[in-house]
């Protein structure tokens, strides 16, 4: 710690430091950033800061899994919209890492099927493993017959191709149906969180058979 940060910490009491260290946090959060934003909520009267308390202590509990896809939902058990809604194609599941990736393509409003979250990918190093994957969850929708295609939307990064070959395996040892693969498009070693809507649409309306 440099001397203009120690002369910084002094004039600010454990309570307020102890606040930017929590929004330091939060990602693409800097310590400047996470000092005018810890400013900012303390010029908030109490019936604001009391709400924001509120809201992020129940967070957790108001905040549940969809069961089917494992996107986020508005209770436990309960479905997520995409997956309640009778307008959805119920015979193509999308598969992704996460839900940041869903809602990226959701925003550019051309797919209509459904999807589901692996909840990451394959990276040993770090201890992620296969059995860390809602891979069993997603053969269970697999099963009734329903599903005519699943499209592979992971990141185009080592760690998403590894996991994408290993999910092709793992589905064709188990269904006989039709595996496809986003379109080239998306740079190498992109995150799909990050690709802007007419992107993601070109990527899925020019999708490819896995092989």
């Amino acid at each position: 710690m440099d001397s203009r940060q120690e002369h910084s910490n002094e004039l600010y009491p454990d309570a307020f430091l102890m606040l930017i260290e929590l929004l330091r946090g939060l990602p693409g959060v800097g310590k400047r950033s996470a000092e005018r934003m810890a400013m900012q909520l303390y010029k908030w009267n109490d019936s604001r800061l009391s709400a924001l308390s509120t809201v992020l202590g129940e967070l957790h509990e108001r905040i549940g899994t969809c069961r089917e896809c494992g996107a986020m939902s508005s209770g436990k058990d309960a479905l997520c919209p995409v997956c309640a809604s009778p307008k959805r194609d119920r015979s193509v599941i999308c598969v992704v890492e996460d839900f940041t990736q869903l809602r990226t393509i959701e925003s550019g409003g051309t797919y209509r099927g459904l999807y589901h979250i692996l909840g990451g990918k394959l990276a040993p190093l770090e201890g992620r493993t296969a059995e860390s994957l809602a891979i069993p969850a997603l053969l269970k929708r697999l099963s009734d017959g329903t599903v005519t295609e699943v499209i592979l939307a992971l990141c185009p990064d080592v760690e998403g191709r590894a996991t994408e070959v290993y999910l092709t395996g793992i589905l064709k040892e188990h269904t006989n149906i039709r595996i496809s693969r986003l379109a080239q498009g998306l740079p190498a070693g992109a995150d799909i969180s990050f690709a802007d809507a007419a992107t993601i649409s070109a990527a899925l309306s020019g999708r490819r058979p896995v092989e």
